[in-house]
């Protein structure tokens, strides 16, 4: 026997607690005496005869007045018996005290939730409603997890008996044991001042519990027992319940004598998808370790320059050509803009502004700032063709027709207009395949990112599918997040996977140099007379590796007088009121102007 709903074993003998309850003595009657006849006086007997009489009507008038619908059922009696297949048949008789209600329901859970992220599934059949040996035709619904009975009660005298079949009740324990766990009382829509229950089993059980209380925080039945040999059957014993409240039972079984009929279901949450166990966390460090380590190996194997095995190739050099003087000499025909693109691997609107100032200083473009119509207007220029002295690359060429067509009028900045941005496409094209036919790439870089970044968005891709599946099916959401991280590794490396050749390694040692030397060379040893164009020469390259400022400022430096400049450079010709000191503004303005123009999509 099981008291304040501790489960236990089976007793040898369950003792019902029982009430004793003592009654006063009667008096006895007072003997007759020897003395006479106690005389009666007429005036009381009439009282009593009409006392009599009044009371006798009451009685007939309670009788015929209404009776009252009960407000709680007297006694909920369950009979109850377990198959070998671990189904529950139940049979409940409910005695109401006084007139039954109109309707009667009870709402049964057909799920519940589990700990573990667990739910349990189960199934009421062959429900059926007698009173008196009648059947009634109860209204069965199902709302979610609930299944409700209502039954109609109106006029029906006696007890109600409720009967039905539920599976999904007997449950595996990981022993290889069953357990049968069902709330007998459950739902009901009336208190119930008795409960009690005894259940047939097919073998001798190993455990009785039973719990009862309000669904969420259910105790101690007030008694129970049963799996002995004299009384093989638990029975079970509690009250009074509120409405709604429950009565579960819990019968356990040795392996192999009932089956289990569970339906149990994993749910998904978040934090099971994601769990963070040795094991999970684990298997997603190691993966995420291994996935660095190949994205290290592959950037290593393709995506690393070639060995130079060389001296650095220089492109331009301060050449001294007397005491305290040097001139800017560029060596095998190198441009700012493949400059730029052998340094970073990509053709950046610098790269492109700068091949501008190169081919004006070059001579075949003039640049010329208008003057403003107002204070508050801005800036803007035209392009002029000019005859030039040297070759152009074919970059060069498609560049110098669209901002300045031969044979054309000069071309206003502002009115470049999207078709000249258009063609920058072309020109980035050509630039690529000119490092490239220079030797200093294997194959163009954009393309190579382009390969490389469309692997990055495959595997990204893969990888968010794989996480989805991983964390929908199983707990090692962490593991597909690990592959998204390593996924996102190739996007990121597919922008450094362009690989320079050796004559590009060794051009690039070559440009370290000049930059060290444009950021340090003095600025005021250029040859007397020609200190403005050889700065001229200067200022496109250092537009790219760095160091313009020091160079433009040399250029302001080189005017030693108070007379407007505004043709004193061959290749930017300003306003009248113009002078060398307005360059470094003129030419950060025209860079910041031409990119948005020209780069503007």
């Amino acid at each position: 026997m099981g008291v304040n709903g501790q489960a236990r074993e089976p007793v040898a003998d369950p003792v019902a607690r029982s009430a004793v309850f003592s009654l006063p003595a009667r008096r006895a009657p007072p003997e007759s005496t020897t003395e006479g006849t106690r005389r009666v006086e007429h005036p009381r007997v009439v009282l009593r005869l009409a006392a009599g009489l009044a009371a006798t009507l009451a009685l007939c008038v309670a009788g015929l007045s209404p009776a009252h619908a009960a407000e709680s059922v007297a006694s909920y009696v369950v009979a109850g018996s377990i198959a070998p297949d671990g189904s529950l048949a139940v049979k409940a008789t409910i005695t109401f005290d006084g007139a039954a209600p109109a309707t009667l329901t009870q709402r049964f859970a057909t799920s519940m939730d589990a700990p573990g992220d667990l739910r349990y599934t189960y199934q009421l059949s062959d429900i059926k409603v007698t009173a008196a040996g009648a059947a009634l035709a109860p209204q069965v619904t199902s709302d979610g997890g609930y299944t409700t009975v209502s039954i109609p009660t109106q006029g029906v005298t006696g007890p109600v008996e409720l009967s039905y079949v539920a599976k999904g009740a007997a449950l595996l324990e990981e022993t290889g044991e069953t357990t049968v766990s069902w709330r007998l009382l459950q739902g009901l829509s009336l208190p119930v001042r008795q409960f009690t229950a005894e259940v047939t089993v097919p073998t001798m059980i190993k455990l009785v519990d039973c719990q009862a209380g309000p669904p969420a925080t259910p105790g101690a039945c007030t008694f129970y027992g049963g799996g002995t040999h004299d009384h093989p059957n638990p029975f079970f014993s509690d009250g009074p319940r509120g409405a709604g409240e429950v009565v579960n039972i819990v019968v356990r079984f040795p392996a192999g004598t009932v089956a289990s009929n569970q339906d149990v279901r994993q749910l998904w949450t978040f934090g099971r998808a994601f769990s963070v166990t040795p094991w999970t966390l684990g298997t997603a460090l190691a993966l995420a370790l291994l996935g660095g380590l190949a994205v290290w190996f592959l950037h290593r194997r393709f995506g690393r320059d070639a060995v130079a095995g060389r001296e650095p190739v220089r492109i331009a050099e301060f050449h001294p050509v007397g005491p305290g003087e040097a001139e800017f000499k560029v060596l095998d025909g190198v441009r700012p803009g493949q400059v730029g693109t052998v340094v970073d691997e990509r053709v950046d609107p610098v790269d492109v502004t700068a091949t501008l100032l190169d081919l004006a200083v070059r001579g075949h473009l003039r640049i010329t700032e208008l003057p403003r119509t107002n204070p508050h207007a801005a800036t803007d220029w035209t392009f002029t063709r000019q005859a030039g002295g040297d070759e152009l690359a074919g970059y060069e060429k498609t560049l110098l027709d669209a901002v300045a067509p031969d044979h054309g009028e000069p071309v206003h900045v502002s009115g470049l207009g999207p078709a000249v941005a258009a063609v920058i496409g072309v020109v980035q094209s050509q630039l690529y395949d000119d490092v490239v036919a220079r030797g200093w790439f294997a194959r163009r870089p954009d393309q190579t990112r382009n390969t490389w970044g469309r692997l990055g968005w495959i595997a990204l891709g893969a990888a968010v599918v794989i996480t989805i599946l991983v964390a929908a099916f199983s707990t090692f959401g962490l593991v597909g997040l690990a592959l998204v991280l390593v996924a996102l590794g190739v996007l990121w490396v597919a922008q450094e996977m362009p690989a320079r050749t050796a004559q590009g390694a060794a051009l690039v040692n070559g440009l370290g140099l000049l930059s060290a030397q444009l950021h340090g060379q003095p600025t005021d040893q250029m040859p007397k007379g020609r200190e403005i164009a050889e700065l001229s020469e200067i200022v496109p390259y250092a537009v790219v590796l760095g160091g313009a400022d020091r160079w433009l400022a040399a250029l302001v430096a080189a005017d030693d007088d108070d007379i407007p400049d505004g043709t004193d450079l061959s290749w930017y010709h300003a306003p009248d009121d113009w002078h060398l000191s307005d360059l470094p503004a003129s030419l950060g303005n025209f860079i910041t102007t031409v990119q948005g123009t020209l780069f503007s999509r």
